[in-house]
């Protein structure tokens, strides 16, 4: 039996690396995409490879649609087809309320949280149907898609708010072949991406009113999502796991 190859996009840093070293320890090849940090990417990469993983990386801009197909092909013609696809890519710009928030702004956070989710769905699903695979794809959002991110990011929430309609719109076209969609959203996680927002310390300053009195990490994230990614998930469709404290 092959190893089932899945591709992480944004595979390079946060959630999306804890992703790639949990999916490769329990047997995936992993494929990590990644846009600007080469850097980061290939150490992954080297520390995976070394942990007896097995493990690539692909430069791409999911947002635009040649270097999805490019990304894609390549897969394809090195390794072969995709079985898993989790699509963890994602932008947001920094604090502001609303009404100052340039129309560029939000077309280049929907470019990337939106349309590439979607554009790297169709890729993959091609390739699980040509070549008869089962498969599972695992969609990243956020619990800004429920709580509207007021006075911070209310782009970016309505961005992942798309994803959480898409998925369950995908899943349901897809059940009776047998590919999987399903959802996580990670609430006030520790990663860097709050320092692209402008705030690094956001989580600390959050983790008063969460439940379990902390933020999470984002082993955490990947644990859910490794799973759903997993036969071990073989049942689950259309499905959103919540990884947020009891947000």
């Amino acid at each position: 039996m092959s190893t089932p190859i899945v591709l992480i996009t944004g595979g390079s840093r946060g959630i999306g690396a804890a992703t790639a070293r949990l999916a490769a320890q329990q047997g995936f090849q992993v494929v990590i995409n990644y846009q600007h940090h080469q850097d980061r990417a290939e150490q992954l990469v080297n520390d995976i490879r070394a942990a007896n993983g097995r493990a690539e990386c692909l430069q791409a801009d999911i947002s635009n649609e040649q270097d999805v197909q490019r990304l894609f092909d390549r897969i394809l013609n090195q390794w072969g087809p995709v079985s898993g696809l989790v699509n963890n890519a994602g932008i947001l710009d920094q604090q502001s309320d609303f009404i100052d928030i340039p129309t560029e702004r939000w077309h280049r956070v929907f470019a990337t949280n939106v349309f590439g989710t979607m554009m790297c769905c169709q890729r993959a699903i091609a390739q699980m149907r040509e070549h008869h695979l089962k498969g599972s794809i695992v969609n990243v959002s956020s619990l800004a898609s429920i709580f509207g991110a007021p006075h911070e990011y209310v782009d970016y929430a309505a961005s992942k708010g798309a994803i959480d309609s898409f998925t369950k719109g995908l899943a349901k076209e897809m059940a009776a072949q047998g590919i999987r969609v399903n959802c996580v959203r990670p609430g006030s996680i520790y990663t860097e991406m709050h320092a692209d927002g402008g705030e690094a310390n956001r989580v600390d300053r959050l983790a008063a009113n969460i439940p379990m009195q902390r933020g999470g990490q984002a082993e955490e994230v990947a644990e859910a999502i490794v799973w759903l990614l997993s036969e071990k998930a073989s049942y689950c469709t259309g499905s959103f796991i919540d990884v947020a404290g009891g947000r």
